[in-house]
């Protein structure tokens, strides 16, 4: 997005703006979100598309409305489309369900009674387990059966040389030999197929228990309960002496630790050096989300057994792919386990795969250019009127433990979050960037974290206490600082300043 983008966005728009395959959409105004979350009528006719994995792309819709005239589907019946027949057995076997035709496809097609339960059950389920058909399959498929006239025209890598160059570019990124790096459809399906091989793995040797290290995103904590009925939850990363000391009692009952380096929204790292050695001294795997730190930023090979990444963020920058992977690291025995962590991956389409090796190219400068912007950022928040408080890696409370891993002086984690000591709303409704969910973009997207990521916490007094607890603001700004003109991204802060002040 270039200068003259930071301009109202209308509320519906996609982001970036009309790209068919947008992750993201313009919330311009905090009503709009509220709305958004209440799902009332208003907001569903301007929000047509969304975050993949929460809202049902259009191309998705016309997909399993063609697909139900096709078969004759009876009405009593949704149409459920997944990425793979793998997939259409996955939930098949979790929630009983038998289709009553046989559909010859080469997606995946479950057919879920209407007005029970159990549909939000399943749709909830491929939610968390991120096997949602692309919105590229959908419209080569609608555009060869001329239900749709056009496509997206957009800049694809070579299909013989696509995987390759994502692979290869991850590979050397990790400092992995490429046969240890494996993509998924979405981040949330690569975090699922390390949790189901971990269960797999570990399960022989007793090793029962997973630890969740710190706040982590919704998804990723969902798996992990759905998938281990043990499970124990240590919300402050800052506090190892507690791990510790659960560890010395069940350290040989846990089959891995999963933390995020930062976290997100806070920032948070915890002490690397301290963590790798006590799952050293106890034989527990370590998984990373390093979405955030990228491997420019940080480099995590001595200490994550696993990391995951979403490459929907920073690898893509332009917010039109939905993809993960998964780095075994070659420095700790469970990476020579491949076959068990990767054969649950789900197929990723390969127009998406073109389209991200084309992205992907760009990935290292995308990730300095947001650091460098990053860093003078945080310099004028330090001195800004209307900011309570900064939340970003480089702050005195993380600065030591991030310090850790850093690659050089340059590399700040593109997200800054901050909270204000005027009203929330006038400034979030007021600032002219992208806002939407999603993060990693090379234009600037403003989401307002809590209420887009729990809102079910501010709907209610206990919820908000719970919030409280941890230390999580509602009122809470996180910025994904893009690649614009530095100068360009601070004037339009210190615009609302001169409204607001």
């Amino acid at each position: 997005m270039k200068k003259e983008l930071f301009k109202h966005i209308p509320c519906g728009e996609t982001l970036p703006i009309n790209n068919t395959h947008a992750v993201s959409v313009s919330m311009p105004s905090l009503q709009d979100v509220i709305d958004y979350e209440e799902q009332t009528p208003q907001i569903l006719e301007k929000i047509k598309s969304a975050y993949p994995r929460f809202v049902l792309h259009p191309y998705l819709k016309l997909l399993a409305k063609y697909i139900k005239n096709k078969y004759k589907v009876s009405n009593k019946y949704e149409v459920v489309l997944l990425s793979s027949k793998e997939a259409v057995k996955i939930v098949s076997n979790k929630y009983f369900i038998h289709n009553k035709i046989d559909i010859d496809e080469p997606f995946g097609v479950i057919l879920v009674l209407k007005g029970t339960t159990q549909l939000q059950k399943v749709l909830t389920f491929i939610q968390h387990v991120g096997c949602n058909l692309s919105s590229r399959f959908a419209q080569d498929y609608l555009y060869e059966v001329k239900v749709i006239k056009t496509k997206q025209e957009e800049e694809l890598e070579d299909e013989n040389t696509a995987l390759h160059t994502v692979k290869q570019t991850l590979a050397k990124a990790y400092k992995q030999p490429i046969k240890n790096i494996g993509l998924a459809p979405s981040g949330m399906n690569a975090i699922y197929s390390v949790i189901r091989g971990l269960k797999k793995i570990q399960e022989k040797n007793n090793r029962t228990i997973l630890v969740q290290l710190g706040w982590l995103y919704l998804d990723t904590m969902n798996i992990v309960e759905h998938h281990y009925n043990r499970t124990k939850k240590f919300l402050d990363i800052t506090k190892l002496d507690e791990l510790e000391s659960f560890l010395k009692i069940n350290g040989l009952n846990v089959s891995a630790i999963i933390t995020e380096i930062p976290t997100n929204p806070l920032l948070q790292s915890v002490d690397l050096k301290r963590l790798r050695e006590l799952c050293n001294k106890y034989n527990i795997v370590l998984v990373i989300d390093a979405t955030l730190a990228t491997p420019y930023n940080l480099n995590l090979k001595p200490y994550a057994d696993i990391l995951v990444e979403s490459l929907t963020k920073f690898a893509c920058g332009n917010a039109d792919v939905l993809m993960g992977a998964i780095i075994l690291n070659e420095n700790f025995k469970i990476s020579h386990m491949q076959g068990e962590f990767f054969k649950h991956l789900d197929m990723v389409y390969i127009k998406d795969i073109q389209r991200l090796a084309y992205e992907i190219k760009d990935y290292e400068i995308r990730v300095k250019k947001i650091s460098a912007n990053t860093k003078k950022l945080i310099h004028y928040f330090e001195n800004c009127p209307y900011i309570d408080k900064i939340y970003h890696c480089f702050s005195k409370e993380n600065e030591k433990n991030y310090k850790i891993a850093i690659q050089d002086d340059n590399s700040y984690s593109g997200l800054i979050s901050v909270t204000f000591n005027k009203e929330f709303r006038t400034i979030y409704d007021n600032l002219n960037f992208a806002k939407g969910p999603s993060l990693g973009t090379e234009f600037t997207l403003l989401m307002p974290y809590v209420y887009l990521a729990h809102y079910d916490y501010i709907s209610c007094k206990k919820g908000q206490e719970f919030l409280k607890k941890i230390n999580l603001p509602i009122d809470l700004l996180r910025i994904s600082v893009g690649t614009e003109n530095i100068e360009d991204i601070i004037n339009e802060f210190k615009r609302v300043e001169s409204l607001i002040s």
